[in-house]
């Protein structure tokens, strides 16, 4: 007779399970919750004590750690030797484990969870039995998935055994789910016990969100996979309030107004198109930020992604609803601006509680052929120690903080990047550009074309520093007054000194904000 060892947290269909195998008279084993609630279904599970004869012991840390129920299931089924041992020590073999492991994921997840409680919920005996079945697939069907209960009856039902292809494939599927465990261990326990930011290994891992239509481009198979910890403030942990799935370009593109969107706790409101910013400002209340968010560039908002800090309401709403958008992100969105939005079928209107979270935000990963390049992420402005004017002039007040905001809308621009921004309102935005100076001129030329005076009377901020004093003559010619940068080029002294001739305020940050 087959034997079988049900031991699970997640009992999802392991009642009906049970009673499958044992129609099929299959051999039930199982331990703690598990066989209370198999037998209170009224399957006949022996408790492993009964197979160990030894008790469960520490608190249930010592149950399946045995030679009864590990011999059972590492005995290779043609070795003459090791069948001779199970015959000796009277050990019976175990055909089929289904195993899942302790719920250390929710355990972390929740608020104000001590360490004693997490160490408490690292299984121990679940991987134990999980690898010894999966490392012994040619004899022995593990399953660690409830939805792949239904499979395996199935093909008991047919031919009396699992098929040798779907013992492997569970196999390399219970170690993927024993890896992930592990890694959620080390990820968590990692920064408590203060290992070096980098260390020589890493492991990461990542649940499946998601599957995509397709990648940046239709031949390209995608998926969307989120952190395990708390995704509180995230695209990862938005919740979709209407319209369809998002794609892999709504996504990364949705993540990169999320991120120019942190920098601010005032009223603001950021619209992009392909991950880049077009429209960026700030406003007494979220329906004027909306406004001055839209006049900064109202032919590339159209299809674009917008993202709010504050609740959008009726009038904003109304506005809205007036361009096609792909995407509308924001804290919440009031009862009347829901109806209103949602009368156009394809919007995605996202909800993220927390959005100016940046707790999630402590590393930058980019994927390389061979490898990933790991980072910070870039949180902060600049440090105050380094901040200072180096021009004659001296910036006002208002337009001191238009350079901080123009500097926190270029920080999150492609590089080589520009930002011309006045009255907490982005003007014009050069993107990605292989040459500053080319960056410069589309800020200017953007400026001209969306506002009657250009970029008169607006500053500039640039996210490294001039490697020329081209920059200043274009600013000079566009009528900007004020300008922001890191400074630190051989060549400083000659944009300082033409700024001084024209009388524009300059200001050295110290600090770059590349973003390629």
């Amino acid at each position: 007779m087959k034997r079988a060892l049900l031991s699970v947290s997640d009992k999802t269909g392991i009642v009906d399970f049970a009673k499958d195998l044992e129609r099929l008279g299959v051999e039930i084993i199982s331990t703690g919750g598990t066989c209370k609630a198999l037998r209170n279904a009224g399957v006949k599970a022996l408790d492993v004590e009964s197979i160990t004869n030894f008790p469960e012991c520490l608190d249930g840390r010592v149950k399946t750690l045995h030679p009864m129920v590990h011999g059972g299931i590492l005995a290779v089924r043609e070795n003459e030797d090791h069948m001779k041992h199970l015959e000796k020590f009277n050990i019976g073999l175990i055909d089929i484990v289904a195993v899942n492991l302790y719920p250390f994921k929710e355990t972390i997840a929740k608020e104000g969870v001590l360490l004693e409680e997490a160490i408490e919920n690292i299984d121990i005996g679940g991987p134990s039995m999980v690898r010894a079945a999966a490392k012994n697939y040619k004899y022995v069907t593990v399953i660690t998935d409830p939805s792949d209960y239904p499979k395996i009856i199935e093909e008991l039902e047919k031919d009396g055994d699992t098929c040798p292809h779907s013992r492997f494939y569970l196999s390399a599927k219970a170690f993927m789910h024993t890896a992930h465990y592990d890694a959620m261990i080390s990820n968590y326990l990692k920064p408590l016990a203060r290992i070096e930011e980098f260390p020589q290994t890493l492991t990461l891992t990542y649940e499946k969100a998601q599957d995509m239509r397709y990648g940046e481009n239709p031949q390209q198979k995608a998926a969307f996979y989120k952190e395990t910890g708390n995704i509180e403030g995230t695209i990862a942990g938005a919740e979709k309030l209407h319209g369809k799935e998002l794609s892999f370009n709504n996504i990364n593109d949705a993540n990169g107004a999320l991120m120019l969107l942190k920098e601010f706790t005032e009223p603001a409101v950021v619209a992009c198109k392909h991950s880049a910013p077009c429209g960026v400002a700030l406003g007494s209340s979220i329906h004027e930020a909306y406004l001055k968010a839209y006049e900064s560039d109202s032919v590339s908002i159209f299809g674009g992604i917008v993202a709010f800090n504050r609740e959008v309401d009726e009038n904003t709403a109304e506005e809205i609803n007036k361009i096609f958008l792909e995407i509308i992100i924001a804290p919440d969105f009031s009862e009347k601006a829901l109806e209103i939005l949602k009368s156009k079928k394809n919007i995605r209107l996202l909800k993220i509680n927390n959005i100016g979270n940046n707790k999630n935000n402590s590393y930058d990963i980019k994927k390389v052929a061979g490898g990933l390049l790991i980072q910070e992420s870039d949180v902060s402005l600049y440090n105050e120690e380094d901040f200072k004017c180096v021009t004659k002039a001296k910036p006002s007040e208002k337009e001191m903080k238009d350079l901080i905001f123009a500097m926190q809308v270029v920080k999150h621009a492609k590089s080589n990047a520009i930002a011309i921004c006045r009255n907490l309102q982005s003007v014009g935005i050069g993107n990605g550009q292989v040459s500053r100076i080319w960056a410069c001129k589309q800020a200017i030329d953007h400026g001209k074309e969306f506002f009657e005076n250009g970029a008169e009377g607006a500053v500039l901020a640039s996210d490294a520093y001039f490697p020329f004093s081209d920059c200043v003559e274009q600013a000079h010619k566009a009528g900007i007054k004020a300008i922001i940068q890191p400074g630190g080029s051989i060549r400083d002294k000659e944009s300082v000194k033409l700024c001084d001739e024209y009388g524009i305020s300059m200001i050295f940050t110290g600090m770059r904000h590349f973003k390629h």
